[in-house]
């Protein structure tokens, strides 16, 4: 399932309490860097580093692609010095951690203290089953967040993992973390079905609970995951968000590029960067992104320089790009657009200040009759692999 991974787009927010949802030093970073590579000509490069320690999980749910390994793999996972020279070799302002489930990594707080000591900041994409356990590893900074993974409300969330009691355990971990002063954020991944008078309900939800902001993005068909039935395609991608993110509530706070939630509703219309956000992990840097595996590189540059980039994306017609709308390709295409030029950087600054999206029709479309996946399928607990060695 799609984890965490995650870019703010600065813009007029950078100046504006009441729509911040992330330290004015992080905005700061991240638009002096992708000026500084605008300046410098670079059509090519990372705004978010994918660093994927290891694959193994304590969850197995039911549209995730990452943990369709067979044991051996599961058994391996980055060391500290391989993931601090990942770190330093791609040169992104931000890292994101997911997995598998990154916090059963033994050695997942020297290699967050190493990347934080680098002030790069980091986004560590966990479903929480071990947050409040292990947050005494960690040490509360504005370098990091934990990301958590929430897909709706409880019902719809135990769902989506294949766990009951998932979205409890989560919200314990969420809780537990905030007490301790540390920032949190969640993530979640839309499918086919999602009722979305739910989702905003649950937006409500995270935003009394005092999480910093929210990401969202829809499910990738991976290959390998056990559901293939509930993936959105474009259009009803776009539907979807539009009832979702239009007619918004002020408490909203939400952590993603305004013009990447513009793209989601169908306002915008933007060409994949899978550059933008690069993935390693034990195998090497993952062409051409953090979704799909054509083969590996043995360093960044090799990646930038050897894949073949027209290949992929929508406009290439390869069948595996057809659907896509992932924040992993499009996130950044909408952060390049909004400092590319005046008009990128207007309609930035107008979506960080305008955000209530006023739409009838979007009202319209919270009055159909949905039927959420859970409503008419009893969950199913899929184990894990290392359960299902047990």
């Amino acid at each position: 399932m799609q984890r965490g991974r995650l870019l703010v787009a600065p813009g007029v927010c950078l100046y504006n309490k009441n729509c911040m949802s992330v330290p004015a030093s992080q905005m700061w970073t991240v638009a002096t860097y992708v000026l500084r590579q605008k300046l410098a000509g670079r059509k090519r490069y990372p705004l978010v580093l994918m660093l994927e320690p290891l694959f193994r999980c304590n969850l197995a749910c039911a549209g995730c692609g990452k943990i369709q390994y067979p044991a051996h793999v599961l058994k391996r996972q980055l060391t500290p010095e391989e993931c601090f020279r990942a770190v330093d070799e791609c040169g992104a302002p931000a890292v994101s951690i997911p997995g598998g489930e990154p916090l059963m990594h033994p050695q997942i707080a020297e290699i967050v203290a190493g990347i934080v000591a680098r002030k790069k900041y980091v986004y560590l994409c966990t479903n929480a089953l071990l947050l409040e356990e292990k947050l005494h590893l960690f040490t509360p900074s504005k370098y990091l967040s934990f990301s958590v993974h929430v897909d709706g409300q409880r019902e719809h969330h135990d769902f989506s993992v294949c766990r009951e009691g998932g979205y409890d355990l989560a919200i314990r971990g969420i809780k537990a973390a905030l007490a301790r002063g540390f920032r949190v954020t969640t993530n979640t991944t839309l499918f086919d079905g999602a009722d979305p008078n739910s989702v905003r309900a649950f937006f409500d939800e995270m935003m009394e609970l005092g999480v910093e902001g929210m990401m969202l993005s829809p499910g990738y068909s991976y290959d390998k995951a056990p559901d293939q039935q509930h993936f959105l395609g474009r259009a009803r991608t776009r539907r979807l968000f539009r009832a979702i993110l239009s007619n918004r509530k002020p408490q909203w706070k939400f952590n993603m590029s305004p013009l990447f939630a513009e793209f989601l509703m169908g306002r915008r219309n933007f060409a994949c960067t899978p550059w933008g956000m690069p993935t390693y992990n034990v195998f090497g840097w993952q062409k051409p992104c953090y979704l799909l595996q054509d083969g590996y590189a043995d360093t960044f540059a090799e990646l930038l320089a050897e894949t073949e980039w027209s290949n992929y994306g929508t406009e290439s017609g390869n069948p595996k790009c057809a659907n896509c709308m992932v924040h992993s390709g499009y996130e950044a295409s909408s952060v390049d657009f909004g400092f590319g030029s005046l008009k990128g950087l207007f309609a930035m600054s107008k979506a960080s200040l305008f955000k209530s999206y006023p739409d009838e029709d979007a009202k319209a479309l919270l009055n159909e009759e949905y039927k959420p996946v859970h409503s008419y399928n009893p969950l199913v607990q899929i184990k894990t692999a290392q359960e299902s060695q047990a």
